[in-house]
């Protein structure tokens, strides 16, 4: 992208603000993992990464510690289709699940979506375990997890356009997102 997504503006305001809004109307409150200088600027509750340079998975480890409740709802903050009815569905299914369950996560023909899921803080150990023994992939380090998969056929109807899921990864992404949504 050649800047940091996170503070990229659709609809009149950056990206993680968006998120962290949409988040907390569903959890409750919203805490961002990466303590930059420009994400304090924004007055977002931010945490530092315990795990910089792991990716995703080291977000997720640090997001179990800082959670407040059972359950962190995790989320990529350039996914801009989210929906707060696909989150409070997602929600509705971590929290009725029953204690065999650690993650709770969206199923699609690319595989797992991981940014977009549920974690129970009892997997923050196999987690933190994970990293500690080298492992960045988020689905390769879930293994040792129990996952309740949502399947398309559950999720689909959140997403009558096929973007629910879709990510930022280019100039391309962002103008569509922009057009799409501001």
């Amino acid at each position: 992208m050649g800047r940091e997504k996170a503070l990229l503006e659709v609809g009149g305001e950056a990206l993680i603000v968006r998120t962290a809004r949409l988040v907390a109307s569903v959890a409750g409150s919203a805490t961002v993992v990466g303590d930059s200088e420009a994400i304090r600027g924004l007055g977002l509750r931010a945490v530092a990464d315990d795990w910089p340079g792991a990716g995703p998975l080291g977000g997720i480890a640090t997001a179990l510690r800082a959670g407040r409740a059972a359950w962190s709802l995790v989320v990529a903050c350039d996914l801009p289709y989210l929906t707060r009815g696909w989150l409070e569905y997602a929600m509705g299914r971590a929290l009725a699940a029953s204690e065999m369950v650690d993650v709770v996560m969206a199923m699609n023909a690319r595989g797992a979506e991981p940014l977009s899921a549920l974690y129970h803080r009892r997997g923050e150990a196999a987690i933190r375990a994970a990293l500690a023994a080298g492992t960045r992939k988020v689905t390769d380090a879930l293994e040792k997890l129990r996952v309740e998969r949502i399947e398309p056929a559950e999720w689909k109807r959140f997403d009558s356009d096929g973007y629910l899921f879709k990510n930022m990864n280019s100039p391309e992404d962002y103008e569509e997102a922009r057009a799409r949504l501001g």
